[in-house]
């Protein structure tokens, strides 16, 4: 399904503008056709029959109704698309944002959350123009044509004859231009895309690269990205004053190819004034709905730019869902089974991790070690269903023995029995305690304190307030929060993704006790790891690796220390 197809019918909602828009339309074909007829008659009789103003009253009356109702359907349209387009945009914002949560940690591999952040703004936002211009645009390029036609044959054919021939010329060009334009669009929306991510990327690291007198450097870096949206977007113009040009030089001849012909039958006597006359206002007619319809197709670009992304994104998620059933994971979890998991890396013939094995029963701590880029951090995207497994799958075992595939179970009652701790944990602005209940929004104060206490931050006010992403804390506070959040959880499976890089020996030492002590009250952990002291305090370890899509698999030191204590089974490096 295209694109414009989607958009068309998005939710039922836009449906329903399109039909109000078809209505209009052809309410206003019927308009201009009344209004040509009574301009042709009421300048016949002034000039034929020397009517006064008082005389044409009957004519000039319902004119100025016509008038006033053609500019009254223009208002209502745009009206009536102007509060569509909000609501599909709402509905369409709602359901990305759903889909980017759901995809997880997967959709940071696929796009920024600048990227993500400019979709549901700005690009969205530009669906104004393609619902309140370019839909009723559309509608009435196809309806007025074909009803000037129509009239214009009861009266005229050699006019009929000229319109029907060169009013498909105009769509004609507009597809040759679209064309074009298609790839200057694409181009634009991506260039805007790299500049949102790069922005964002150097205001969130502006601290660091000031502290390190980096900052002046990636002026050069953002001007390259704005430079690069500047001169994608001056293509893009041109191509609309091209499109323009085009169009309007096409409608003129048209139009005067109309006249000429009106004009000589007119001097011999083969036409009557008001019949002429009723040709040369309505012929202009035919053409002013395609020529605006080229114009607004430009405005609306970015828009459909924008929608094609977001399509994409809930297509996506959408495959996601498809994959996983319903079944609730067991009550109580006997072990949890990676069977030779390679996951294929979007974008690159990689492989990682590739065949991955390991199991994980309650009470156990199990340390994955292996280079970087191997696949650590997938694997525990993959356990947790955010990523799909190429091959090899990862089951849930209960305490009846049966054993169930992650891709089968509902993705949020499994996440949910869940505690996971990313490599860098998301702080949200507010204060230390609300962080912390992200993970158990019951948790009562005590609670809270008892899990920041146990990572060796007993002394952190609960009530401190922290800025976006944990601004105000140290690297190693906001890494320590992020564990407490997973340790007030009390889940069945803990998935921790380097919990102790760049914390000392002590903070080290306490985050691990932490750790231990989960997994000695009946928690599964699995631990990414690549310090000896968190290696050393595993039971066991098990090494993954990568792999080329055109070679062998990745090899050198990729069980890291410890390898010597891997379990049976598990893929060496």
């Amino acid at each position: 399904m295209t694109t414009h197809l989607r958009l068309l019918t998005a939710g039922g909602i836009a449906t329903a503008a399109l039909v109000g828009a078809v209505a209009i339309g052809v309410l206003g074909a019927a308009l201009a056709v009344a209004q040509a007829w009574l301009l042709a008659h009421a300048i016949s009789a002034a000039f034929l029959h020397q009517a006064d103003v008082a005389s044409l009253a009957w004519t000039l009356a319902p004119l100025a109704l016509v008038l006033a109702g053609r500019a009254g359907l223009a208002w209502a349209s745009e009206l009536v698309a102007v509060w569509i387009s909000g609501r599909v945009k709402a509905d369409l914002r709602a359901r990305v944002l759903a889909a980017a949560v759901a995809q997880g940690p997967r959709l940071a591999a696929d796009r920024s959350t600048a990227q993500t952040a400019l979709l549901v703004t700005r690009g969205l936002d530009a669906l104004d123009g393609y619902y309140a211009r370019y839909v009723p645009q559309l509608v009435l390029a196809v309806i007025v044509p074909v009803a000037v036609i129509a009239c214009l044959a009861f009266v005229d054919l050699v006019a009929t004859l000229t319109v029907a021939l060169t009013v498909p010329l105009i769509p004609l060009f507009m597809a040759l231009i679209g064309r074009m334009s298609a790839t200057h669009r694409d181009r634009r929306w991506s260039a805007l895309g790299r500049l949102a991510h790069r922005f964002a990327d150097v205001v969130a690291g502006l601290p660091t690269l000031r502290a390190f007198g980096r900052a002046e450097a990636q002026v050069a870096t953002l001007r390259q990205a704005t430079d690069a949206y500047r001169v994608s977007t001056l293509a893009t113009l041109r191509v609309a004053f091209l499109s323009a040009m085009v169009l309007e030089l096409l409608a003129t001849i048209s139009v005067a190819l109309v006249a000429v012909g009106v004009g000589l039958r007119l001097q011999n006597g083969e036409l009557g004034l008001e019949v002429g006359l009723f040709a040369l206002v309505l012929a202009p007619e035919a053409y002013l709905p395609l020529r605006r319809l080229g114009s607004e197709f430009h405005a609306a670009e970015e828009g459909v730019a924008a929608a094609r992304d977001a399509f994409a994104l809930l297509d996506a998620a959408a495959v996601a869902r498809d994959r996983h059933g319903g079944s609730r994971p067991p009550d109580r979890l006997d072990a949890v089974t990676v069977e030779g998991v390679s996951v294929a890396q979007p974008g690159r013939e990689l492989v990682a991790p590739a065949g991955a094995t390991l199991e994980v029963r309650p009470g156990e701590l199990v340390a994955i070690t292996g280079p970087s880029g191997a696949g650590k951090s997938t694997l525990l995207a993959t356990i947790l269903g955010f990523a799909a497994p190429t091959a090899g799958r990862v089951t849930v075992r209960g305490a009846d023995g049966s054993a169930t595939d992650v891709a089968a179970l509902d993705p949020r009652a499994w996440q949910d029995r869940i505690a996971w701790v990313p490599q860098v944990p998301y702080l949200a602005p507010g204060s230390v305690a609300d962080n912390v209940r992200l993970g158990s929004p019951d948790a009562d104060d005590r609670s809270v304190a008892a899990a920041l206490a146990a990572v060796g931050l007993g002394d952190l006010p609960l009530g401190r307030l922290v800025g976006e992403r944990g601004t105000g804390l140290s690297g190693g506070e906001r890494r320590r929060v992020g564990v407490a959040r997973a340790l007030v959880r009390r889940a069945s499976l803990l998935l921790l993704d380097e919990p102790t890089a760049g914390l000392d020996a002590e903070a080290e030492a306490r985050v691990l006790a932490a750790i231990r002590a989960e997994a000695a009250r009946g928690a599964a952990v699995v631990l990414v790891a690549h310090r000896p002291g968190a290696v050393a305090e595993a039971d066991r370890t098990v090494a993954v690796r990568w792999a080329s899509l055109a070679g062998p698999a990745a090899e050198g030191d990729a069980a890291g220390p410890g390898a010597s204590r891997s379990a049976p089974g598990a893929v060496p490096a």
